[in-house]
């Protein structure tokens, strides 16, 4: 399946594209599959990933990173996600914490975790979410408070990917603020097995390697320096890592769309019942054509951005990892859709490996935000229109 994207990449990129491709192919579904019905993770494939440098291609040279960015680490993701591995923990520990830490963290903080999070030794969780306050971050109730030079954090997490795994967490948690008592976020990396740190496992219909807990912090006690950059500079910071985390679910969107794709059309082209392959007939090319169309519209959006983001724009780059998010989250599960239905029957067995993805690219619209809210957000920040609430 032709995909038109030499113009707008580097050779530095296509070559990248094409060695990251390759490894994924090596793997592929049979793979993630084999170990999901196993129960283990994507060790083998993350341990050569990192070790061809291709985790950590976004953090600084300086910490053994590559010294790319956004750009790079989406390509890594995509391609695998297409090859049918897609490694979910990507957009967490390099994106998401790899990002914030690079940007903000003391010098300390970047040469303790930095070089881990590069060659994948060291994997960093992200918690966020909690029971009720869903998609609105403003209403975050986990609470730090100091006592002497330390910092107490208490409250609850939820849909927290590969704690299990993951050496820390870095927690969302809000301070009070000394002069007005107002409470403002601030990132807290706190260590997997730190006391009063609990986890349970959330029994989810969505089979993956990577697992979701629900996070318990009671008292959970942190040295002075467990704080991430400024205590002031919490929103700031918060959203240094969200960007990220939208543009890195857009590969993974992506990517997933075009493994379905790529069955659906092998499928058509040798799948015969009557005198030509079912690929022939329109009602059968037309909808895998409009899906290969949507993929590569949301491509262009999750380019545009990578690079606002790379370049420094923060505020361009918030309202385009948006859009790329909820289109290539559209883009996925119609692309999925299309797919399975391309193969009747066939299409929900475990062979061809599609039936999973239905549950699975329903994450690419829910998480790490609603379609919903992002189209509150376009409706606001784009648009101007007022809100409803």
């Amino acid at each position: 399946m032709s995909t038109a994207r030499t113009a707008l990449e580097t050779e530095e990129h296509q070559a990248l594209r094409a060695a990251v491709a390759a490894l994924g192919k090596r793997y592929g579904r049979d793979y993630m599959t084999t170990v999901i019905r196993e129960g283990r993770h994507t060790d083998e494939l993350w341990a050569e990933a990192a070790k061809l440098g291709y985790l950590g291609v976004n953090l600084p040279e300086e910490f053994g990173g590559g010294g790319g960015g956004m750009a790079e680490l989406s390509i890594v993701l995509e391609e695998l996600g297409a090859a049918g591995s897609p490694l979910l923990m990507m957009i967490v520990s390099p994106a998401i914490c790899g990002t914030v830490i690079a940007r903000f963290g003391t010098e300390e903080q970047k040469r303790t975790w930095l070089p881990g999070l590069a060659d994948g030794s060291l994997t960093m969780a992200f918690g966020i979410t909690e029971p009720d306050a869903g998609s609105n971050s403003h209403r975050i109730t986990t609470t730090a408070r100091r006592d002497g030079d330390d910092w107490v954090l208490t409250g609850r997490k939820v849909f927290v990917s590969g704690v299990d795994i993951a050496d820390a967490t870095l927690i969302v948690g809000r301070t009070e603020d000394a002069r007005s008592g107002k409470l403002k976020p601030c990132l807290f990396i706190v260590p997997r097995e730190a006391p009063g740190f609990g986890r349970n496992q959330i029994d989810m219909e969505l089979h993956a390697p990577e697992k979701q807990f629900e996070l318990v912090l009671d008292d959970v006690r942190l040295p002075a320096d467990a704080l991430v950059g400024d205590e002031d500079a919490g929103l700031l910071q918060l959203f240094a890592g969200l960007n990220p985390e939208r543009i890195m679910t857009a590969a993974f969107g992506i990517g997933m769309g075009r493994f379905a794709l790529s069955r659906a059309v092998e499928y058509a082209r040798t799948r015969q019942v009557w005198k030509d392959p079912i690929g022939a007939h329109q009602a059968i090319a037309h909808p895998l054509a409009t899906a290969h169309i949507d993929l590569e519209l949301s491509r262009l959006m999750m380019q545009k951005a990578a690079r606002l983001y790379d370049e420094g724009d923060d505020i361009g780059a918030g309202e385009a990892a948006n859009m790329a998010k909820y289109a290539a989250g559209e883009a996925c599960v119609k692309a999925v859709d299309q797919a399975v239905h391309t193969l009747g029957g066939n299409g929900l067995t475990r062979e061809y490996g599609l039936a999973s993805l239905i549950t699975a690219s329903r994450v690419a619209r829910i998480a790490p935000v609603s379609r919903e809210m992002i189209l509150n957000y376009v409706s606001h920040q784009s648009l101007g229109l007022p809100k409803s609430y």
